[in-house]
């Protein structure tokens, strides 16, 4: 994904022992780093204090108001609240992924569940391992879920797991791809951003299937 920021922030440089402006790109990604590690992944990392001692241009919120539906994050210096990213969103076009901050959960997500199931690759491609598999995944998204990481009063309006004969055709199981269908409610209950992951096993026969 991308995400669009401006403006450009003022630093000290200590090297020429004056004030210079430069890309917010890197204080945007402590910013993102610094979120992680205090709230988590789920946060959008907007309303936050950003190192800088002033910007280049100042925006008004009328301007605020024109510039974020349209995908830009300003930088702004708001009375009494210090210089803030007073935006989220991504520059993506598809309705789910408009904020960064549930891109960026999907990507942690997807890629927990893969590491999280490599080890099907020497497993039957069989109902066994569709119920260990399904059990593997909604403990984890369970735990988002109790972190509240995930939106919902119960785990069935936060999140889904599906695996077996109705994410994958005979052809898929014989090959040995096991192919597990995930739905996710990351800002409303029940309303799911569903994945699929896919791993490669033993196949049906017992023996180690190549991509």
């Amino acid at each position: 994904y991308a995400a669009m920021y401006h403006p450009w922030i003022q630093v000290y440089d200590r090297v020429a022992k004056k004030p210079t402006f430069i890309p917010p790109s890197g204080a945007v990604m402590g910013v993102y780093s610094r979120t992680d590690v205090s709230r988590g992944v789920h946060k959008a990392p907007a309303n936050e204090t950003i190192a800088c001692t002033g910007l280049s241009v100042n925006y008004t919120t009328g301007e605020q108001d024109i510039l974020n539906p349209a995908g830009v994050n300003l930088i702004r210096a708001l009375p009494g609240q210090g210089i803030r990213i007073w935006g989220a969103r991504t520059a993506s076009s598809n309705s789910a992924f408009k904020y960064i901050n549930v891109r960026r959960l999907f990507i942690f997500v997807e890629q927990s569940i893969r590491v999280s199931t490599n080890w099907v690759v020497f497993e039957p491609n069989n109902s066994s391992l569709w119920a260990r598999v399904q059990m593997t995944v909604s403990s984890f998204l369970e735990s988002l879920f109790r972190a509240g990481m995930l939106a919902g009063e119960t785990p069935a309006e936060a999140y889904y797991v599906n695996i077996g004969t109705s994410t994958m055709s005979q052809d898929d199981i014989m090959n040995g791809r096991l192919i597990c269908e995930i739905g996710i409610a990351p800002s409303r209950p029940a309303e799911f951003v569903i994945f699929r992951v896919t791993q490669f096993t033993a196949g049906a026969g017992g023996e180690a299937a190549a991509e």
